[in-house]
């Protein structure tokens, strides 16, 4: 018999059509969360209210019911109840420490976190901040290079004059070459020290 074969899903990546799902697996830090669990919940006013309940319920039962239903004798200070007392603390304080161990664990991660995240920010700002000097520098040289109407007009003067002059008088066009060529290796070294 043979196989159809497989149409490969759209929600699910390429090359994982074939695995199966499974459940999801229980965590393994149980133990973990359970100290959580009870260091979060030994903090609260219900905590201290039950225990205080629990040892009055303890003193007036073995003080109000029938001697033989007593477990725990107040002639003896209530013995069983100060050794349950101080069962529950010498377990309460190892718990809390441990809960606090994890919570540094998750702090020290998320400092880390926030550490590269805050260099990705700086990479970030000093990238953009070199690209703003350089789009100034760019405009800068652009409105530079701009030639105005006016600078035009004066430059089509200047040429019409000099085409005019050099009909009538040839040194009066050296002349004003010369100027001209003056004028044009004052404004490169005014470009030059704008560009230092």
């Amino acid at each position: 018999m043979a196989r159809t074969p497989r149409r490969e899903s759209l929600d699910a990546p390429l090359g994982r059509a074939g695995l199966r799902s499974r459940a999801p697996q229980p965590s393994r830090d149980r133990f973990g969360r359970a100290t959580e669990w009870v260091a979060r919940n030994m903090g609260t006013p219900w905590f201290l209210v039950g225990l205080s309940a629990f040892c009055a319920g303890w003193i007036l039962w073995n003080t109000i019911a029938p001697e033989h239903l007593r477990f725990d004798s107040a002639a003896f200070g209530f013995t069983a109840l100060t050794l349950v007392l101080s069962l529950q603390a010498s377990y309460a304080a190892p718990l809390i420490l441990l809960a606090q161990n994890r919570q540094d664990d998750r702090d020290r991660v998320q400092i880390e976190q926030d550490r590269q995240r805050a260099e990705r920010n700086l990479a970030d700002t000093e990238y953009l901040a070199r690209e703003i000097v350089a789009l100034r520098l760019a405009l800068r040289d652009m409105t530079d290079d701009i030639v105005t109407r006016d600078v035009l007009r004066a430059e089509l003067k200047d040429l019409l004059a000099d085409l005019d002059d050099s009909q009538d008088d040839p040194e009066a066009a050296a002349e004003r070459e010369e100027r001209r060529a003056k004028a044009e290796r004052r404004d490169r070294a005014d470009r030059g020290s704008r560009d230092i």
